[in-house]
């Protein structure tokens, strides 16, 4: 009579089993070195090749110029220092989603959630492609604009690629994030070391006074932190994964503090090999700076400027695909 009662009993524990609702639980298959270039491919995608007129046009000098971009990185290296904190605290995936979960509860959650699905990635996504696909096409209509047409479909089919990518595997999605960090820093390398040895000749008129006509108005200094912090974005991704580093407690934050210092450094390099090479005047008037700069300084090799920002580019969009996701 027990034995067939305790037969019965674990039948029924079998079946309330059964009928649990099963979850999916996310591999812990991001390292420290892929956190690192999940944050540095991010952050440098289109930026840094683009932005830094639109800095300059505020300020109107070198000097602040330079203060202003790495100001703007230790604002962001605050920002993530703050997210880490959050990060080994509430260990879960979705970044800002279970921290305002748990400090406001769920309707701020719900609303930032499906904005951020509906409107800000989608977005992001998309512009950012959109930039990948007219410096891809600027390669084959030299002279001319490329078609919208060409522009658009170049940008959906990298959009379906992508995302193809990083549904298929985790881990080919990290793959192919380290693979375009180290072809962006590749590129960046080149333009610093490029820009120092001009340093180095004695190309330094344009630093001779820095600070002459600078605007120091709130309005213009103001502007001028929104575009420089516009090529630190990406900050806080890595905080989108946090269930998927190994040792969170310690990756996130080192990740964090080697990768936004090193992004900081490079910026004020390649403003400073910028400024190298061009006047502020040269500089303002280029639709492209880093293109600028090549052909300038790397001709008759200057075309590996525009594939490696391409390179750039589509490494920040599948960085934002990744973190998208979760």
């Amino acid at each position: 009579m027990e034995e067939t009662n305790l037969r019965r009993r674990r039948e029924d524990e079998k079946s309330i089993q059964s009928n649990e609702p099963k979850t999916t639980s996310l591999q812990k298959e991001v390292g420290l070195i892929s956190g690192i270039c999940i944050i540095v491919g991010t952050i440098i995608g289109s930026g840094i090749f683009i932005s830094p007129k639109s800095v300059l046009a505020n300020t109107e000098s070198v000097g602040p110029c330079l203060i202003i971009w790495a100001a703007c990185g230790i604002l962001a290296t605050l920002g993530a220092l703050c997210f880490a904190e959050l990060g080994t605290m509430i260990t879960k995936s979705g970044g800002e989603y279970p921290y305002l979960m748990e400090a406001f509860g769920p309707i701020p959650a719900y609303l930032f959630s499906w904005t951020s699905l509906i409107v800000m990635k989608p977005s992001s996504f998309a512009i950012i492609c959109l930039s990948f696909s007219e410096y891809v096409c600027a390669a084959f209509y030299s002279g001319c604009s490329p078609p919208n047409v060409v522009v658009k479909l170049l940008a959906a089919a990298a959009i379906m690629l992508i995302t193809t990518v990083n549904a298929l595997s985790v881990r080919l999605g990290s793959y192919v994030q380290n693979f375009f960090t180290a072809a962006k820093l590749v590129i960046v390398a080149i333009i610093i070391i490029s820009g120092l040895v001009f340093l180095a000749q004695g190309s330094t008129k344009n630093f001779q006074n820095s600070f002459e006509g600078a605007q120091t108005s709130v309005g213009a200094i103001s502007l001028a932190f929104y575009n420089g912090l516009w090529a630190y974005d990406g900050w806080n991704q890595l905080n989108y994964i946090t269930e998927e580093l190994r040792n969170p407690y310690r990756n996130l934050p080192m990740a964090i503090v080697i990768g936004i210092p090193l992004v900081t450094v490079c910026y004020i390099l390649m403003n400073i090999s910028y400024f190298t090479v061009m006047t502020p005047t040269e500089l303002l008037q280029s639709q492209a700076v880093a293109v600028t700069f090549g052909d300038r300084v790397l001709y008759p090799a200057s075309w590996v400027v525009p594939l490696f920002v391409a390179f750039s580019t589509i490494g920040a969009a599948n960085g934002t695909c990744f973190t998208a996701g979760r």
